[in-house]
């Protein structure tokens, strides 16, 4: 192995423990106590590690290993439950995010503008019946994965686990359906979920200031002067709510405590994980487009790191703040 081989596979190593690490924690703390019931975003928090958690364990480890020993080992029997695996998570972890995005949008978009009232996604049942539903999409998607595989023997004398259709019309078909219903739709709608949820927390830190600039000048002059000037602080802050609904108040949402910085904190997480998510699946799905056109191993490696520093990144955003939204159970 050189020097460059080592480098790679040393950084699949720690990508892999770094996930093994987050997923396992955040799964660990979703988990409700004996005395409370699980809650819609703990469920979908779960559901989630141990999506990545089948990445981790069946795909990345096996890979970490091939890495370092140069050459695949455990034969073709566990190449297909490789690549089976290495799908199914795929899969179920976009749908996952894709519903933590939903459930974001109705609460922070949603229900502020209903005064905080529950949503549609607090109810349980439904957020199961969709994970049961997006579980059993990922293994239709998934199967072929298990028939259809080999291992074959690379430029550098060294031998890999590949998806090995019985021809290009079928391989072309399964991409088509596979990249648009389990990709690019839910990259859409998380793609517009988050567009809003943006905007609703943009509008809403421009009404703070306008709330806050207005009580600073009339606790400045004893009330006098703010009254002169806070007419056009008001109008600019009526303009915002007016072009957003109800004021809304984010307190609602997040935490119950009236504490800044957790909503900050909060608002910065949700944020954060819809950019880590398109800027991931946005671009895995452009290489696995590219690789319809022109296959290139190179390609499927790089494909392969970015799905992994999803799951291994994105455990870490939700642990430091998302966890701090409230949540409504609904039995």
């Amino acid at each position: 192995m050189d020097t460059e081989e080592l480098v790679e596979s040393i950084i699949r190593a720690l990508m892999f423990l770094a996930g093994i690490i987050g997923n396992n924690w955040l799964a660990i703390s979703s988990i409700p106590s004996k005395r409370s019931a699980i809650c819609t975003n703990d469920l979908l928090f779960i559901n989630l590690a141990v999506s990545n958690l089948i990445t981790n364990y069946l795909v990345d480890l096996p890979d970490t290993i091939a890495d370092f020993s140069g050459r695949w080992f455990l034969g073709e029997a566990y190449c297909g439950v490789f690549r089976f695996c290495a799908d199914l998570s795929e899969t179920s972890s976009i749908f996952t995010t894709f519903f933590i995005s939903a459930f974001w949008h109705q609460k922070l978009v949603g229900s502020l503008k209903r005064g905080g009232a529950p949503v549609k996604m607090d109810n349980v049942g439904l957020v199961m019946a969709l994970l049961v539903g997006s579980w059993l999409t990922a293994l239709a998607f998934s199967v072929p994965h298990f028939f259809f595989v080999s291992v074959e023997a690379t430029n550098e004398s060294g031998e890999d686990c590949i998806d090995v259709f019985p021809d290009a019309i079928s391989r072309k078909t399964y991409e088509v359906f596979y990249l648009t219903l389990a990709n690019a739709l839910p990259l859409a709608g998380m793609l517009f979920a988050s567009g809003q949820i943006v905007m609703t927390l943009l509008k809403n830190q421009q009404r703070i200031r306008c709330r806050n600039t207005e009580l600073g000048k009339e606790n400045a002059h004893g009330g006098a002067v703010g009254r002169v000037a806070g007419p056009s602080a008001a109008s600019s802050c009526t303009e915002t709510a007016n072009a957003s609904g109800a004021p809304p108040k984010l307190s609602m949402v997040l935490s119950g405590k009236s504490n800044a910085s957790s909503q900050v904190r909060a608002a910065k997480s949700v944020v954060a994980v819809a950019s880590v998510f398109l800027v991931c699946w946005l671009t895995h799905l452009l290489l696995r487009i590219t690789n319809n056109f022109h296959t290139s191993s190179l390609v499927v490696e790089v494909a392969s790191y970015i799905a992994a520093s999803y799951t291994c990144i994105i455990p870490y955003i939700f642990l430091h703040g998302v966890k701090k939204l409230i949540c409504s159970c609904k039995r």
